[in-house]
């Protein structure tokens, strides 16, 4: 993960900057799939890849149940 979407003066905390790929059109093949980020204590939180976050192979996803906690920035996720 790299970082929370962010606006000028908000951080959206239920959506998610990844880094998937180096290029977009290779991205562009993870929209739609389900990505599951497990906390330390083992607690699973799910969102889905919902596009592409510039032209670099990052994507967007967004957390349906709970924003994130800033422990998760920096960590891998699985995109199944």
């Amino acid at each position: 993960m790299i970082n929370f979407r962010r606006g000028r003066h908000h951080q959206h905390n239920k959506q998610m900057v990844l880094k998937v790929a180096d290029t977009p059109e290779e991205a562009a093949k993870v929209i739609g799939r389900q990505v599951t980020w497990t906390s330390p204590a083992g607690k699973k939180l799910t969102g889905q890849v919902s596009g592409l976050h510039g032209r670099k192979g990052s994507v967007k996803a967004i957390f349906a149940e709970a924003g994130l906690p800033g422990q998760a920035l920096g960590q891998k996720v699985v995109i199944g």
